[in-house]
């Protein structure tokens, strides 16, 4: 049943007004602006039975399947970046063909009304030909509702009770909690690098990081128990990433090699929500694997660094690093730390040398984010944001990334060596064997 009373149309006028200004100012978004507005008209309230409203099973999952089994709800974030009018955004994942129509069941308080407004369905384009991807579900949320959560539905129609019920995160303004935090995605494959994982962490700590979120899908029992002090610690946040679960998982980032429903065990889908769940408690976010550390080279931290780096570029939100390859083939004989030896993992500090720039390939990049500038993300570069995006000089800072060679026929003395690395030997050594005799020594 449609309600378009006098107020409400009022209502559907003003924010067309505003969206219009929006459309004008923004030509990037306008595609997505212009579909919700003219979703807008398709907003009705459901009139629901005393003692039925705002009903729901509340969802403690992070991967939500709805019961179509081609959409999969992560969490809904309140969005109110776009001049004032305030979106619901819902981090999920959806199958780019056939998934067309979607609509948010929102509770609005003080009255615990239900209102029902139609999506707009915005698959990211880094899809890499896998058939399921990111997407973000944008509802324009109802005037005067003020909702606290939301439920996901294929129909505008149906019984409330029987929907999963999400929280909209960000809805209260917060002070930031710390300057930067890294976001991993995903930790798969039973994982156990578990030496080269505690001095990525303690170089993050070093460096200034005071938080580290990892979307955790499967590690060794060993792993488990450094996970377990730093989450005491109160440095890691672990979000459970089941997602083989409901999909077939890629280890290959594209469909080509790998023919599965989507890519890379869903990071990119983990990479937005992270921004996201973020974007207002930390000042930075940093977009990174375990084994890939920004190195600053005119700086002795990221806190001075990204001072300079935002006093050259005001108004910058997106800051990219080259990634340099270190083989954990080539290594030396320094720091050879006997005790670290019953630890699996690779030893950073004995691979210094780097494969040198070839000139047909680009290097790719990782990031630091404001994440209030930024709308979405890919791996190596933002989808859409507010702000600008800057290649950071590789003589201000690189990407530390100690992994299989790429150039694997090359002979040492063709690697340049680098030992920036070191600079921080003393203080890494002391932290790694502190965490170690806690933990697995």
């Amino acid at each position: 049943m449609m309600h378009f009373g006098k107020r409400h149309i009022c209502a559907v006028v003003a924010c067309i007004l505003v969206f219009g200004s929006i459309l004008i100012c923004s030509q990037k978004g306008s595609h997505l602006l212009s579909n919700i507005i003219r979703k807008l008209f398709l907003q009705e309230k459901i009139g629901s039975p005393a003692g039925h409203l705002c009903r729901g099973k509340p969802t403690q999952n992070v991967i939500t399947p709805l019961k179509d089994n081609k959409t999969f709800i992560v969490a809904p974030y309140f969005d109110d970046r776009e001049s004032k009018v305030t979106l619901t955004r819902v981090i999920g994942i959806v199958h780019h063909e056939d998934v067309k129509e979607l609509y948010c069941w929102f509770c609005c308080q003080p009255h615990g009304e239900v209102y029902v407004s139609s999506s707009e369905i915005d698959v990211h384009s880094d899809r890499f030909g896998f058939p399921y991807g990111a997407a973000d579900i944008v509802c324009l949320e109802p005037l005067n509702c003020d909702p606290t959560h939301v439920s996901i539905h294929w129909s505008p129609h149906g019984n409330i009770d029987q929907l999963p019920r999400f929280e909209i995160k960000n809805r209260k303004a917060e002070t930031f909690s710390v300057d930067f935090t890294v976001c991993i995605s995903a930790m798969f494959g039973n994982y156990n690098n578990v030496l080269q994982f505690v001095q990525s962490v303690e170089m993050y700590k070093i460096l200034g990081v005071q938080k580290v979120v990892i979307y955790k899908n499967s590690c060794s029992q060993m792993m488990e128990k450094v996970l377990k002090f730093y989450m005491e610690e109160g440095t890691v946040e672990i979000i459970p990433w089941p997602i083989n679960s409901h999909l077939k998982v890629s280890t290959k980032w594209h469909f080509s090699m790998d023919a599965k429903d989507i890519g890379y065990y869903g990071q990119i889908t983990a990479l937005n929500d992270c921004v996201y769940r973020n974007m207002l408690r930390s000042k930075f976010v940093v977009l990174n694997d375990a084994d890939e550390i920004i190195l600053p080279l005119k700086h002795p931290d990221w806190k001075t660094m990204m001072r300079s780096l935002q006093e050259q570029n005001p108004g910058t939100g997106v800051f990219l690093f080259e990634n340099h390859i270190f083989p954990e083939t080539i290594s030396t004989h320094t720091f050879n730390i006997s005790s670290w030896n019953a630890v699996p993992g690779v030893n950073i500090l004995q691979h210094v040398h780097r494969e040198p720039d070839r000139k047909d390939v680009i290097n790719p990049k990782k990031m630091i984010i404001d994440p209030r500038k930024v709308v979405q993300t890919s791996v190596h570069s933002v989808l859409r944001a507010y702000g600008n995006s800057v290649n950071v000089p590789v003589d201000v800072a690189l990407i530390y990334h100690c992994r299989v060679p790429l150039q694997g026929n090359l002979p040492q003395e063709s690697l340049i060596r680098d030992t920036t690395l070191w600079r921080y030997n003393s203080s890494l050594i002391m932290n790694v064997n502190k965490v170690l005799y806690q933990t697995v020594l």
